[in-house]
Order: structure tokens, then sequence, then C-alpha cells
């Protein structure tokens, strides 16, 4: 059967659920699907990018949609390149983001066989996507489309110039923020701390007036694009502050939040907690509310809250505690969180930044400067991984120039594949910033670590000597190593894309959180 006609009519069904951007991963058994969406794309009602690679071509589609709020579908061959978009797939479901995958498949009788290229591939993404028509799709989770194709394909003269595309109708929950009203009435006496994490930029505006006015202390992470903001309300240095002082009752905007606190809540049970965030998922395997819906439509829907009883005892010692900080800082000048306190102010001033999981997230959290608002942070908390953080952030900032992202070197060499895209997106003023202390170094602090044997350390940490200048020059990518702040005084970005490997002093890092954990004990 001749794939051109399934082809073209599986492109007006996506069109007309709002489906106008796509990332193809070419293959004999998705040509005519390709063909079909460069004839879209040439009548103007289509953006296409191209990719070799699935894995990271599924995460620069994720961060298409966070930037545009719109779908984005990639387009695989069939077999394991199916397969590979199962992580971007998890971490769009997570993140209750509307991707989608067209995975081209061989017909049905191939199941089974072995013959090449040929896998079960309905059903991949488990119940991480919706499997069926565009049209009966929510768009609040993953959409897998499964088409079967004969290879050969005979074009026909169809170009799509008199084709609207419809509009993306994604379904809106009902709102029922009775229960969440009481409760935020309820026994304020108790302390009650309001935790933000990562929110969209429609939100933010309303959470900041509604943390403003409620007057709670707050947990505020750079992920919100409010941490300067709320730093008047903030609990610095949260996680022991709030460990050794729970509140009675925790409610969560946003978001799961990176810190240890909210592991630590795990245990906590006599802490009540209430989450509002956009996938309706607690994050918490012990009992709590939740809350599912756009925080746009629910802050509001919340009417006017009285002011929290006076909870701020948790945020006595703070200014001192700062000042403790900066000093090590200044002792310190080429540890890590150092270097990162330097970073911060160059980046500060870039049209966005994205941070990887996790350790960056931490250190920017803690040790970034406060000065200047950084209202454009993201980062991929639906699952929590490393992978795809190098492709996230080029799809998120395709468009835009003078963006940063500050990973760690194994969440670089994750990502390999994600910059062969730069010659497809505005490069200019783009800065990739990448921690390179030789491994996963955010294992060393845990306390688990101390007790296994040298081996069993080494296989968590995954220590390693990459030189991470053969990337950049594989991608033509300028490179400079930071060893120490003053590395940066002539820094600025240009038109080219440019790796900044950030190698921090090793034992000035062990001596800097040593000291650390003493001062915030």
């Amino acid at each position: 059967m001749n794939a051109w006609k399934p082809s073209i009519e599986l492109v007006e069904r996506c069109l007309a659920a709002g489906i106008c951007e796509y990332v193809v991963c070419a293959g004999a058994r998705n040509a005519a699907l390709i063909e079909a969406l460069a004839r879209a794309e040439a009548a103007g009602i289509i953006k296409l990018w191209r990719h070799f690679e699935e894995r990271s071509a599924g995460f620069f589609a994720l961060g298409r949609i966070m930037e545009t709020g719109l779908p984005c579908a990639v387009v695989t061959t069939s077999g394991t390149a199916a397969a590979e978009l199962l992580p971007a797939m998890i971490e769009a479901f997570y993140q209750a983001r509307p991707l989608v995958a067209i995975t081209a498949d061989r017909p049905a009788s191939f199941r089974g066989t072995g013959a090449p290229q040929s896998i079960d591939q309905p059903g991949i993404f488990g119940p991480h996507a919706f499997s069926g028509e565009p049209a009966d799709w929510q768009g609040n989770i993953p959409l897998h489309l499964n088409p079967e194709f004969e290879e050969e394909f005979e074009p026909g003269s169809d170009d799509f110039k008199h084709v609207k595309p419809g509009p993306f109708t994604p379904t809106k929950d009902r709102l029922d923020v009775a229960g969440l009203a009481r409760w935020l009435r309820e026994d304020l006496y108790k302390g009650i701390v309001v935790m933000v994490g990562g929110l969209e930029p429609d939100d933010r505006e309303d959470v900041f007036h509604f943390c403003r006015d409620f007057g709670a202390p707050v947990v505020v992470e750079a992920t919100s694009g409010l941490r300067e903001a709320l730093q008047g309300l903030a609990i610095h240095h949260a996680d022991r502050v709030l460990k050794s002082h729970p509140p009675g009752k925790i409610l969560r905007i946003g978001e799961v939040p990176s810190g240890r606190f909210w592991r630590d809540l795990e245990d906590l049970t006599d802490v009540s907690v209430w989450s509002i965030c956009r996938n309706g998922l607690p994050g918490l395997a012990r009992d709590s509310k939740v809350t599912r819906g756009p925080l746009n439509r629910v802050i509001p829907a919340l009417g006017d809250v009285e002011p929290a009883e006076d909870a701020l005892d948790l945020l006595v010692g703070a200014s001192s505690r700062a000042a403790a900080v900066e000093e090590l800082l200044e002792c310190y000048p080429d540890s890590e969180p150092a270097l990162v306190r330097s970073l911060s102010h160059y980046a500060s001033i870039s049209a966005g930044l994205f941070l990887g999981n996790s350790l960056p997230i931490r250190e920017w959290n803690l040790f970034a400067q406060w000065t200047r608002p950084v209202p454009s942070v993201r980062a991929n908390r639906g699952a929590n991984g490393i992978d795809g953080q190098v492709s996230t952030w080029l799809g998120w900032s395709a468009e835009v120039s003078d963006t940063w992202a500050l990973i760690g070197d194994l969440t670089a060499l994750y990502d390999l594949a994600a910059p062969f895209v730069l010659n497809q997106i505005n490069t200019e003023g783009r800065v990739l910033a990448v921690i390179n202390n030789s491994g996963g170094k955010i294992f060393e602090r845990l306390p688990r670590l101390q007790s296994m044997s040298p081996r069993a350390a080494e296989c968590m940490t995954n220590p390693h000597t990459a030189d991470l200048s053969g990337l950049a020059a594989l991608w033509d990518m300028k490179h400079i190593r930071i060893a120490r702040p003053d590395d940066l005084d002539d820094f600025e970005p240009g038109n080219k894309p440019t790796l900044l490997e950030i190698t921090p002093d090793a034992a000035q890092t062990a001596h800097f959180w040593t000291a650390y954990e003493r001062l915030v004990k």
C-alpha cells in the first residue's frame, strides 16, 4: 500500500489538533511522513526541525513546549528509534506537557517475527502517553501515534496550501479549591511554610502576590523565577533550618522542590502537606493533599487569604548565616560554590538560564547572587533525571539570544549529541557552563557513601578525566576553562556559542563544604 495518502491524512489530523511544530529523525520507514511535513512547512503552516538522535530530539521538543506552551511532535522511524523517546516522554508526563511521539511502524504482520526494525511499538510508552486519535487527546499528557507504513511510497501533488491548523485546546480541570481554602485557614498557629518550586511564566505574578500577602516564610527555588523577589520572606539554607524546626504545615506551589527537606517530609508525617501543581501528583509517597490545575487559575480562585500567624521566627539568624556564608565564599574563592557565585553575576543578566539536575540547582539556590532578579529560569524537574538537559535547554531557547545553561560534567557527557542543532537555532550570546569536577560529586555528600567500600564509592561517583575542550571542538564552540574567578574578567559571550568549563579546586571545595556543614547545623 502506498504510504503517501496515510501520511497526508495523519498530518492533517495532527494539524486539526493544533500540532504545528515537529522534530524529524529520518529513516526509510517515515520517509513519506517527512515529505508530507516538508510540504506543510513550505506552505508556512508548521515549523520543522531535524535531528539524527531520537533521545536528544525528544528533549529538544520538550524544550520547545516549555517555550511555546504548545505541542511539539517527534517523528521517528521504526524499531529501537521509537524506544529512544521513552525518557523524554516520561519527563513530559511528569511535567504535564503535550509532547507528541509519532513512531512510524512496519505493518502489524511483522510484529513478533524478528524481521529487521520490527518491535512491538503499540503502547511502548505505557501509562506515560495517551494512545489514540489527536482529536480525542486531552493535551495534558503526552500523545503517542504509531502509524503503520509500507516502506515504498509515491508522492502525490498535495501541498497543504489551503489547510488551516486548528487550535490547541487542552482540557481544563474543574477547580475545587474549597478544601484547600479551609486548610489554609485552619491551625495556622502550628506554623506554615510555603515551598515554591518551578513555575510557568504566566503563574509567577499570581504566586508572588499570594506569597507576599500571605506573609508566611518561604523556601523559593530559582526555577520559580521569584527567588530574588521573595528573598525578604525566604528561609536561607532551609534544609537544615526546617529539619531541626519543622513547621506544622507545608504548602507546596509548583514543581517538586530540589532541596533535601522535601524528601525528609516522607518521614515527618506530623507535618500536613498540600500541593498545588500542574500534574496533580503530590510528590510524596505518604499521605498528603494535592490540587491540580494551572496556578494562574488556582491561586486567584482562592480569593483573599488571611495573613499567616507570625512564624517568622524561622527567619531569625538568617542575616548572620548569610554573612557567614559570604565569608566562606571569600575564604575559598576557587571552590565550586564560590565559582557558582561568580558565574551567577554573569548568567543573571542573560535572557534565560537553564539549570541541570541536581547539584547545579541546589548550588544556585544556595550561593547565586541575590541582588539582580533572574525571572527566566528553567529545569527538568518532572522525573529529576540528568538525561536530555542540554537538548531541553537548546529547544527552550532556540529562538532567543543570550541564554545560559549551568550543568554538571556527567550531564554534559550524557547528552553529547545535543549540539547537533546549533546550526538551526539562535547562537548569539549562547553559553553552556559545565562544572567539571571529575564525576558525580553530589553523591560524595551522601551520608551512606561514607560506609561504602572504595570500589562501591567509585561506582557511585564515576570519576573521570574528560577534557571538555574536545566536546567544544566537535560542535565548533568556543572553549574557555574557568578555574578561578579572575578567569571570568575578560569573558564576553559572542556570536559563536561558548562552552565554559568550570574546574573547581577540589581541596577548597572540600574545605568549604566542611565549614558550611558546621555553620548551618
